[in-house]
Formats: C-alpha cells, structure tokens, sequence
C-alpha cells in the first residue's frame, strides 16, 4: 500500500528569489537613509533650543519597534528613530514617510493619496515611492502618478452613481468637512455620509461637494441618494448646526434624528467662562450617560436651573435640541455608543483633516474630492461592525425599545415580578 506524501507548501510572502531579496533589502536601506535625513532636519530645526541646564531640548532617544511594511515587493522591515524633549512641552519626531498608520502597500496607489494630500509634488512622489519599493521600482513616473490621479477621478464619478436598491441602511452619520483649496478664499465643504447596513456593516455612503452645509446642498445629496433606491434609514446622527436636518424634513420626514453629544458639549462649554466649564462638563456627562431617559431628564434639568440665569446663550441652544440629544433612548442600548456621536466620521477624517491641513490648500478642488473618496475607501476596510447588530432587525421592524430594552422584554419582566 503506498503512503500518503505530505508536501509542505510555502506561502506566497515566502517564496523567494535574489533579485528580489535584493530590491528588499535596497527598500529597506533607501527607507532607513530617507527617514535619517527627516529626523536630521527635525533636529537641525531645534537645534537652537535649550533647557535651564544649557542642553539641547530635542535629542535622539533610540527607535520605535520595528514593524514591517507590507509593499509589492514583500514585507520591509522598517524601524523608525525617535527623539526626546527634555523641554517637557512634549514634542516629538513624526516621519512623514512612514505615519503610524500606514502599515500596508499592497499597491502604489494606496500610498499615493497620503503622499498626495501630505503636499509632496508630483515630481516629489517618485522619490517618495521608490524609497518605499527601491530605486529598482518602475512606474513612478510624474506620467504615472498623473494617469492613476485621472483614473480615481473616473472610480469616484462611477461610485458616486452606484445603486442603492439592493441595500437598507438603518443608521447614518452626517458631516460637513472643511478644507483648504487652491487659488480660492473661502474653504471647500465635502457633505459625507457614512451608514450601517442590516448586517452592522459599515460603509462610506457619499462625498459630495457642498456650499457650507447649505440646506440646498444637503437636500441634492438625499434627492439624488433616493433617486439611486436608497431607502431612508431609521436614525441620523450628526451636528446640530447643519443644514442636513431641514433638508430631511422635507426629504425624508420618516427618519429620527440624534444630535452629536461631543459637538452639543464642545458648543456649550465654549459660551462658559473656562473656570465652570470642568463642572459643567460633568453636569452634561451625567444627561448622556445616564442609564434611562428619566434620569437623564433630571439631569437636564438640574443643569438649566444651574446655569440659564448666569449663562442664557450655553443652555439655550441645549434646551432648544432636548428631544434630538435623548432620541437615542429608543433604540438598542447595545447601539448608544455608537450613535450618540458622529464618531464614525470624525475618527475616520481626523487624519485626512490633519494632512489637507499642512497641504496649506495646494490641492484643487477636483483632486480633493477624489482625494477624501480614496482616503474613506481605504478606511472603510477597517471598520468594525457595529456592537450588537442583531438588535438592528428590530429596529427595522420598528419594535419599540424603552430605555433601551424592547417593551415587549419591559412587559414580560414585569408580570414575572
């Protein structure tokens, strides 16, 4: 009887030859030299600085971990230097080459929008990319970086018209994003959207162009999402200065609205002087964070009696959106963290905001449409699905929930009892 064989397969990362362990290893040591010589700049730029002992404030302090980089050459292990101020303000070296979140290249061009809205030229990005995948690296033409920027160009225009029909978002968050633009004054506004489909999925839904969160611009962008079969969703998170809301009023009247809590309390804060603001930060955890709607009503109110005399214009605003700050009170509890803020899209665009905002707005407005959409996509990767997603049937089937728990589940304990 003849034996089974087993044979050992290697893994694709695995197999290798010795051009390219070479290409690797000039990656590598061209990566090493190209971040050596930031650190230097960084360095060469405090160098005049001092503490009270006369030492210089900024200085070497070693290297990260060392981690690798995932490129179509294989993974690149990289190791990036790392510096310590004695000055006590905190500072430290950032590589513009290697962020921390840029782990993976499984292509050029998902490296190239980083690079792009960082503000590196066209020219620039060659040498940018060929110190990531070595001088031997072909493609990297400024040609190149120009036809892939044409072709995100034509991917944004078809997702922007993709169908709707067969999917049902029940959650969406909402935002208007603020960015530099070349050659123009006032600050470009992208509406985007993200949204959580029945099966807790996340998903960039749109980004568009507006005019300041104009209630005209909101209403294009619903109209034309409805137009492509996108049903209304149960619940939208968002900002309450928005021109989203009168736009869904009329669009979508079906659907609940939630204020952002995080925007709400930064919006209250700042019409208090700075020496309340650390109580009355407290006094607006203690509404969002309660346990049932009831208790977060006391503490709403305890908090207008405390300051509306003093302070009229902070509690105004907050009293006027009483019902769409506690809305998520009728939906799951497993899902209150996640829609009492727009957090979704601010985690998300909070790195894309920081790299549009050192671009000191060389990018056009086309380019940076194009920009954000690839930025979200590669993001959306990422995301988790929603913490209880089971409980999003019920709400499609618009089953009741009572502090967060289905009445039908409130009715049963209490005949139990």
């Amino acid at each position: 009887m003849k034996k089974d064989t087993v044979v050992s397969l290697k893994k694709p990362a695995e197999e290798s030859d010795p051009l390219s362990s070479l290409l690797r290893e000039g990656a590598r040591a061209l990566l090493h030299d190209a971040v050596e010589a930031e650190l230097a700049t960084y360095l060469s730029e405090h160098a005049g600085e001092c503490d009270a002992a006369g030492r210089r404030c900024i200085v070497r302090n070693g290297y990260l971990p060392e981690r690798t980089l995932l490129t179509g050459l294989g993974e690149v292990p990289i190791r990036v230097p790392k510096t310590r101020d004695r000055g006590g303000r905190g500072r430290h070296f950032t590589s513009g080459l290697l962020p921390p979140y840029i782990k993976r290249t499984a292509s050029v061009e998902s490296v190239l929008p980083w690079l792009y809205l960082k503000g590196v030229s066209t020219g620039d990005m060659s040498a940018a990319l060929a110190a990531l995948l070595g001088e031997q690296a072909q493609g990297l033409s400024a040609a190149t970086v120009s036809r892939l920027k044409r072709v995100w160009e034509d991917e944004y225009q078809s997702w922007r018209r993709r169908d709707f029909k067969r999917q049902r978002y029940v959650y969406v968050w909402v935002d208007g994003i603020y960015f530099n633009v070349r050659g123009e004054d006032a600050r470009q506004c992208l509406l985007v959207m993200i949204g959580v489909d029945e099966w807790g999925r996340k998903a960039l839904l749109a980004v568009e162009d507006g005019y300041r969160e104009s209630k005209q611009s909101w209403r294009e962008l619903l109209v034309d999402l409805q137009s492509r079969g996108f049903t209304p969703p149960s619940l939208a998170v968002g900002d309450g200065a928005l021109g989203f809301w009168a736009a869904l009023a009329e669009v979508s009247p079906t659907t609940r609205t939630q204020r952002c809590w995080v925007h709400k309390m930064a919006n209250v804060l700042n019409k208090l002087p700075k020496g309340v603001q650390a109580k009355a930060k407290q006094g607006l955890q203690a509404i969002w964070m309660a346990e049932s709607r009831a208790a977060a009503l006391k503490a709403f109110d305890r908090f207008i009696r405390t300051y509306e005399d003093k302070y009229p214009k902070a509690t105004a605003p907050l009293e006027a959106d009483r019902d769409s700050l506690l809305a998520f009170y009728d939906f799951p509890a497993a899902h209150w963290q996640s829609i009492r803020t727009t957090n979704p899209i601010e985690s998300t665009f909070a790195t894309v905001r920081l790299r549009t905002a050192r671009t000191r707005g060389c990018v056009s407005r086309t380019s940076l449409l194009t920009m954000v959409y690839k930025l979200g996509l590669c993001a959306e990767q990422n995301w988790r699905r929603l913490r209880g997603f089971k409980h999003l049937a019920d709400v499609i089937e618009n089953v009741k929930f009572i502090d967060g728990v289905k009445e039908e589940t409130l009715q049963q304990h209490q005949r139990a009892a």
